[in-house]
């Protein structure tokens, strides 16, 4: 028996340590064969999901104790495409009354329903029995004569409980959803936008894809038998619209139902360029005058400048101030210039509105426009500015035009903006020759 023993220094112990790890490495690197498996995910698709809003309506018409339908279609499904005129009375009276009932089905997303809408009205002449009893010549009285309410309802049309959305005369019903309503997925009415409950119901028909959907809204209207002749000939138009806006990653207060009025520029009399008689029925006018207290007026409102209510105004070159013109949607209209008020009657417009800008030897600019139409801000489709310059023989006239309508401008409306007037040392003092004007077709 060798009773030796194997001596290992520190130097020999780090060297066969060495000599060992290269040998497992070496050993590593002769390896040719592994574990392995393979799972593929082929065919991966996104899909968009779908939103397509339904509206089901139905019209009755009672007169003198019969429900009646005068239109020939008072009932249908809406897809898409407004569907024009379904509710055509052409003979009704006191004491006549009507409903008119939508029912919304939603495919296929839990959605906020939202309603809004617009009236108009005509006198279409005065007759002599109307003659005694109306003295507004240029302004119809039926909207405003007949009691209405807008109400949440089922689909029988039976109202729900407390459903009760808005109620007065007509025109105050349909003022009160003109900028936009936000409707309720549980019928409770005075929601304000994002605290209204989406429309998620499931309905899983027996015949058909299945839907989303809500408490149905009920219009109901009357002339009570105590209006008079004050409505005779009249007539009234009603527009409704309804959107339905995905509740997924939305807070509930984007309001689809905003208005928007195109608005474009060009050269020369907004007048003679875009209305159609090339003539306007009122203006408003601010112009540099001679930029005095007294004498030569610097702000004027009327039908024309012969019967225009005026007043004079000391304007600072360079320095940009704000101006209005407001109809009051009864035949009278007032402009104001910086804290400086007039006021005059004027005809009803029946049109566009425009503003022209004239400098001559001066810089004659308007921005920040901005458009309310019966108490509802609209969204201008275009430019909100317009400007006029000019250092030579030739004044510089441009305009910017809004397109409006006559059942936009029949009811009250308000322009704002700034105005900023420069003018240069050989500006000759006309009076016509740096102004900006409000023009109403």
């Amino acid at each position: 028996m060798n009773d030796d023993k194997i001596g290992l220094s520190r130097r020999k112990m780090l060297v066969g340590l060495g000599a060992v790890g290269v040998a497992s490495a070496g050993a590593g690197l002769g390896t040719t064969a592994y574990f392995n498996d393979t799972e593929t995910f082929e065919n991966n698709t996104l899909t968009a999901g779908s939103l397509d809003l339904f509206v089901n309506y139905e019209a009755s018409y009672d007169s003198d104790g019969t429900v009646v339908n005068q239109a020939e279609t008072a009932a249908g499904e809406q897809d898409g495409t407004p569907a024009g005129m379904f509710y055509d009375l052409e003979d009704v009276k006191p004491g006549d009354s009507g409903e008119v009932k939508f029912c919304f089905e939603i495919v296929d997303n839990p959605s906020y329903m939202w309603a809004c809408g617009d009236l108009s009205q005509a006198e279409n002449g005065i007759n002599e029995p109307e003659s005694a009893v109306d003295d507004t010549p240029d302004l119809g009285e039926l909207g405003d004569s007949i009691v209405a309410s807008l109400a949440y309802c089922d689909e029988d049309g039976e109202p729900l409980a407390d459903g009760e959305i808005v109620s007065g005369s007509l025109v105050d019903v349909i003022a009160a959803i003109t900028g936009g309503a936000p409707l309720d997925g549980t019928g409770m009415p005075g929601m304000a936008p994002g605290d209204q409950a989406e429309y998620s119901e499931v309905v899983d028909p027996e015949e058909g894809e299945s839907y989303i959907t809500g408490p149905c809204v009920c219009l109901s209207w009357e002339i009570p038998t105590t209006v008079g002749n004050e409505i005779q000939s009249d007539s009234l138009t009603m527009n409704f619209e309804f959107h339905a806006v995905q509740s997924r990653h939305n807070d509930g207060t984007a309001n689809p139902c905003v208005p928007s009025i195109t608005t474009r520029t060009g050269e020369g009399f907004a007048k003679q360029q875009e209305f159609a008689t090339q003539q306007e029925t009122s203006f408003a006018r601010g112009r540099f005058g001679n930029n005095g207290p007294s004498g030569s007026w610097e702000v004027a409102v009327g039908p024309d400048v012969g019967s225009a209510t005026t007043a004079n105004y000391v304007w600072t070159p360079t320095n940009t101030v704000p101006f209005s013109f407001s109809y009051d949607g009864s035949g009278s209209a007032s402009f104001t210039l910086d804290g400086v008020n007039v006021a005059s009657g004027i005809p009803a417009p029946s049109g566009k509105l425009a503003i022209t800008t004239k400098a001559d030897e001066a810089s004659v600019s308007v921005a920040n426009l901005a458009l309310d139409l019966d108490g509802t801000a609209v969204a201008l489709s275009g430019p909100d500015a317009v400007s006029a310059s000019n250092d030579g023989p030739d004044r510089e006239v441009t305009y910017l035009v809004f397109d409006t309508d006559a059942a936009d401008v029949a009811n009250t409306f308000t322009i704002t903006g700034d105005v900023t007037v420069d003018v240069q040392g050989d500006y000759s003092g006309s009076d016509e020759g740096v102004a900006f004007d409000i023009s109403v077709e």
